[in-house]
């Protein structure tokens, strides 16, 4: 049995494309950028970001077998993301992975983009032992999970509001820093001092989270202070930011014993993320385990990584479509 998978990822901008093999190993990677179409509007606009997708989907496919050498043939399935996302954007890779998968007679599986993200910290090696404590920290997510193993998993909290890549791209805006703001405001940081008392919003309050009062603290701050040092402002936000997220995944480590922490999502590249995190494991004994930096953004490797998790339950005679009900939340 062929043990590649092609996967299809096209929840929000960035039109992916990847083929993978069994054990995390990556033939070949396509990602067709969008963000000359939105860097105007400072953000995603859903309907050129659809439109972006039509055009993009097909060639990025062609291109990812071209890269690893193979042919449709060679692959055992399709895993195409089937949500979180806008849903513009979901349609044309569910239609896309639909229409390949009829026409190459392929066994096609939707997966959760979460889940996606959940898998990338074992793409190109295994890192990742079980237990372990998992915090997804995303442009549109942001929680921390207790995965038994790559199929059984526990969400310990999530945010009631904004995420962290959401609000870190609203406080570049505010700071004039444009889209994407993440990246951006991390560098200003390390120029300044974070000398604000920015709130640390229910830091105390078990494992959820809320960065909605912490963003509109900064835009008070910023609307109130004359000459505002914008670094000093970017190093007090990022350090709240920290303090919040640290604080709650010692937590989780100290109530779910695990062998790793593990932390994925795009706002997992952000260096003092990782720098924190690595502090915290060294004070716990945890192994930190984090995705390359090129995987810790939105890619289809995660989701072709992914979808193996199912056909390896099927293997098991469970079908397909119970293991999609017994894993929606992931």
């Amino acid at each position: 049995m062929n043990e590649i998978v092609l996967g299809i990822e096209s929840s929000c901008d960035d039109t992916a494309v990847a083929l993978v093999s069994a054990g995390g190993k990556i033939l070949s990677s396509v990602v067709a950028s969008q963000l000359d179409v939105h860097a105007a509007f400072g953000g995603i606009y859903p309907e050129f970001a659809a439109r972006a997708h039509v055009s993009a989907i097909l060639p990025a496919v062609d291109a990812a077998f071209k890269m690893a050498g193979i042919t449709p043939k060679d692959i055992r399935a399709i895993g195409v993301t089937r949500g979180p996302g806008l849903i513009g954007s979901l349609l044309v890779g569910l239609n896309t992975a639909a229409g390949l998968g009829l026409g190459w007679n392929k066994p096609v599986i939707g997966i959760n983009h979460l889940r996606g993200h959940l898998r990338s910290a074992d793409l190109e090696q295994k890192r990742v032992k079980f237990p372990a404590t998992v915090l997804l920290v995303s442009g549109g997510h942001t929680f921390l999970a207790y995965m038994k193993d790559p199929v059984e998993i526990e969400l310990l909290g999530s945010t009631s509001d904004d995420s962290v890549g959401e609000t870190y791209d609203k406080v570049g805006r505010m700071l004039g820093l444009g889209y994407p703001g993440g990246p951006v405001v991390d560098r200003l940081a390390k120029e300044g001092h974070p000398v604000i008392p920015f709130p640390r919003p229910v830091i105390n309050k078990g494992l959820d989270f809320s960065f909605s009062g912490l963003k509109s603290a900064v835009a008070r701050y910023m609307d109130a202070t004359e000459n505002a040092v914008h670094k000093d402002v970017a190093a007090s936000f990022v350090q709240a930011v920290m303090d919040v997220l640290i604080k709650k995944s010692a937590l989780a480590l100290k109530k779910y014993p695990s062998e790793s922490f593990v932390i994925v999502g795009g706002v997992a590249a952000s260096p003092p993320l990782r720098e924190e995190a690595g502090k915290l494991c060294d004070g716990t004994g945890v192994e930190l385990c984090l995705p390359p930096l090129r995987w810790s953004t939105d890619n289809a490797a995660m989701i072709a990584l992914a979808t193996f998790d199912y056909l390896n339950l099927s293997v098991d005679k469970k079908p397909v479509a119970d293991l999609q009900l017994t894993m929606s939340d992931f």
